[in-house]
């Protein structure tokens, strides 16, 4: 997919979800909150507000933001969900951001993070979010900038693995540099007030480092990402151990750093 908002290279808007559910996985989701990786839409919540959302994974955000907007009504929504239920009191149900089981201008917001990357067709996602979105209301969806990604010191093993994130997040039908494209996204599926803005996470005490790269380490080598990349013939087991192993030593390095962008943007439906 080139990522350009008049294209897509899935007719369905389905895309194969890059990262899987290997453990490795959920054990790096679970460690998102609301304040870490939804700050930039606090500011506009309050007590009363309706909330959906969408591609929520664990759900680690999700009771975050109902806290937040208590006693207000808040659903989880993924597509990986087996059956529905209830997460920290707050309902989950599965579904897809093409076919949300609600009807027009419901929720007084709608929020995804890490989502838009990872579908074929990230305009018609988003015009799908404003449809339960309120008039006035608010749609908020937040991406990692894989292009962006940078860190110190240079490690040759993290360049090879951001170059086959990347060919692999593509071969599946995504955009891994969605970040940058947010805003361009939402003017193209319509909206008229279009807020953009970009915050990072970063990785850099012992701890952190270190967390970070046995987390990647084990994506890289035994996730759904290394399958992909060895059925698309971009790599073979042995190279992807290598590339777990770069991460590793990175992590030990007493300078060590890495950065991880991200774009944002908040969209009122008119």
């Amino acid at each position: 997919m080139s990522g350009d908002p008049s294209t897509s290279n899935a007719t369905s808007g389905s895309a194969r979800y890059t990262h899987g559910h290997h453990a490795s996985v959920l054990r790096s989701h679970q460690q998102r909150t609301a304040e870490n990786s939804a700050a930039y839409l606090l500011p506009h919540l309050s007590a009363g507000m309706s909330l959906l959302d969408v591609g929520c994974g664990p759900g680690t955000v999700t009771a975050d933001l109902a806290e937040l907007v208590a006693p207000g009504a808040v659903v989880g929504l993924d597509a990986a969900l087996e059956v529905g239920g209830m997460v920290a009191g707050v309902p989950f149900e599965a579904a897809d951001v093409f076919a949300l089981p609600h009807g027009d201008q419901v929720f007084d917001v709608v929020h995804a993070h890490q989502v838009l990357q990872h579908v074929a067709d990230p305009v018609a996602a988003l015009q799908e979010m404003g449809r339960v979105c309120r008039s006035g209301g608010l749609v908020a969806a937040r991406d990692g900038d894989y292009g962006a990604m940078t860190w110190f010191p240079n490690v040759p093993e993290l360049h090879r693995w951001l170059e086959l994130y990347r060919r692999v997040a593509r071969a599946n039908g995504g955009e891994p540099d969605a970040g940058r494209r947010l805003g361009a996204w939402a003017r193209a599926a319509g909206y008229d007030e279009v807020r953009v803005s970009a915050s990072a996470w970063c990785f850099a005490s012992p701890q952190d480092r270190r967390w970070w790269a046995e987390t990647w380490a084990q994506r890289v080598s035994t996730s759904a990402l290394g399958d992909r990349a060895v059925e698309l013939g971009l790599a073979d087991r042995a190279e992807l151990m290598e590339l777990a192993g770069g991460w590793l030593r990175w992590a030990d390095e007493p300078d060590g750093w890495f950065a991880v962008l991200h774009g944002e943007v908040l969209c009122r439906p008119g």
